[in-house]
């Protein structure tokens, strides 16, 4: 099939959205694999409905607009990616698209004025928070809300944790195995700092010493979730100048960051710095994979056996490949079962900011996610990501049920805490 992608406009990015293009055959493999299109059941709302309204958009021969709301739908989950026999970079075309885009593309006024309401407070710890209490007082006049907005106060936290500055460096317990840098995060710092040190505390119990650069900010994965690719690389080349590099690794305990940080070809493609954010992200692993590579120090019991479901991240599972990694830390725990999930592919809902700009469709999967959790003997829910932590854990809530969910890093310390303390 010819394609007639205009090199002119889009530069660097035309030859690797027609190759993507290309190497789609239409077989509909990535079908049963797209929650979107499982939910919504029309084909415009599948991976190879949406790469063909990309093809016509790209070639001119439909308006961006008419395209957009399909797009906008997308979880960005990746499920498709590992399920298509052909290949078919849908991330890199996905993402390549809403950069190229980015200036076609009209909004509407609610719609423009909660992305940039996203774009002005998640990346940075301090609005956020701010944001998160103006929140909760919104709760009590939300019917004169826009309906967008009232699902942003469904997934807000009754109350926030109090957050203690991270040091710069965390020493090792013990002879030093590693010496790492970690990346804090931005919307994790505010609803769930614990995870942080439960991380530091982890990775010193197996001689890890980790640095946290002060001076760190966003990686540019929340701005890249809603097609800001300027501002995210503006982020982005901060913490390439202030992360060190006499470290071993850099780290992230966010499957979204680091599913962000390792799509940095993709940010900077065509830009003179690709060559060195490329080699930064190179740099970036999951702790999960730092930890299962170095050969993890045995954990002791936890206070209380427990039976423990774990849900894979969609940017762990399918956008970094981390599958076996994070079980084999929690099999290593003696008295810890790790239960099965019907569908643990399946993305809960979360996805990046997904469940702030699309509520609807992700309530639903997450009440789909909470049901499947619910149908297993499970005692506790295990998962490597804040957002999913905080999506399932609003959907068991709405079912009732009071079932912990922890992110794998905060369960891992409750076994890797030194017997006299």
């Amino acid at each position: 099939m010819e394609h007639h992608i205009d090199p002119a406009r889009y530069g660097p990015r035309g030859p690797a959205m027609t190759a993507a293009i290309e190497a789609c055959v239409h077989c509909g493999l990535c079908l049963p694999a797209c929650p979107t299109y499982r939910v919504l059941g029309d084909e415009m709302d599948s991976p190879r409905g949406r790469i063909y309204l990309m093809k016509l958009a790209l070639e001119g021969e439909l308006a961006t607009a008419d395209a957009q709301p399909y797009l906008d739908q997308c979880l960005g989950c990746w499920a498709c990616v590992p399920a298509c026999p052909s290949g078919v970079a849908y991330d890199a075309l996905l993402t390549q698209y809403r950069a190229a885009t980015r200036d076609q593309t009209q909004r509407s006024p609610l719609d423009a004025a909660t992305r940039r309401l996203l774009a002005a407070t998640l990346p940075y710890p301090g609005r956020f928070r701010a944001a998160v209490q103006a929140g909760r007082i919104g709760r009590a006049v939300r019917r004169l809300l826009p309906d967008a907005w009232q699902g942003m106060l469904d997934v807000l936290p009754d109350t926030l944790p109090a957050s203690e500055p991270l040091p710069v460096v965390y020493p090792a317990r013990g002879p030093r195995r590693a010496r790492v840098a970690l990346v804090a995060g931005c919307v994790q710092r505010v609803l769930a700092p614990e995870i942080n040190w439960a991380t530091l505390r982890v990775l010193a119990y197996n001689g890890v010493e980790t640095v946290i650069p002060p001076a760190q900010g966003c990686c540019g994965a929340i701005l890249m979730h809603i097609g800001e690719q300027p501002r995210a690389r503006r982020l982005a080349r901060h913490n390439m100048q202030v992360f060190p590099a006499d470290v071993d690794a850099v780290l992230t305990n966010a499957a979204g960051c680091g599913s962000g940080m390792h799509e940095y070809h993709l940010l900077f493609a065509g830009e003179p710095d690709q060559a060195a954010a490329e080699a930064f992200a190179e740099r970036v692993l999951d702790v999960a994979v730092f930890l299962d590579r170095l050969g993890p120090i045995a954990p002791g019991p936890l206070p209380n056996p427990l039976r423990a479901a774990y849900q894979d991240a969609c940017h762990l599972l399918h956008a970094q490949g981390i599958r076996d990694e994070p079980r084999r830390l929690l099999a290593g725990i003696p008295n810890l079962e790790l239960v099965a999930l019907r569908d643990p592919d399946q993305c809960c809902g979360s996805a990046g900011v997904y469940n702030l700009t699309q509520p609807e469709v992700a309530a639903q999967l997450g009440d789909r996610k909470a049901a499947t959790i619910l149908e297993t003997p499970a005692e506790a829910v295990v998962t490597g990501n804040i957002g999913c932590l905080m999506q399932i854990q609003a959907h068991l809530r709405r079912r009732a049920s009071s079932l912990p969910v922890h992110h794998t890093m905060t369960l891992l310390e409750l076994a890797c805490r030194d017997p006299a303390t």
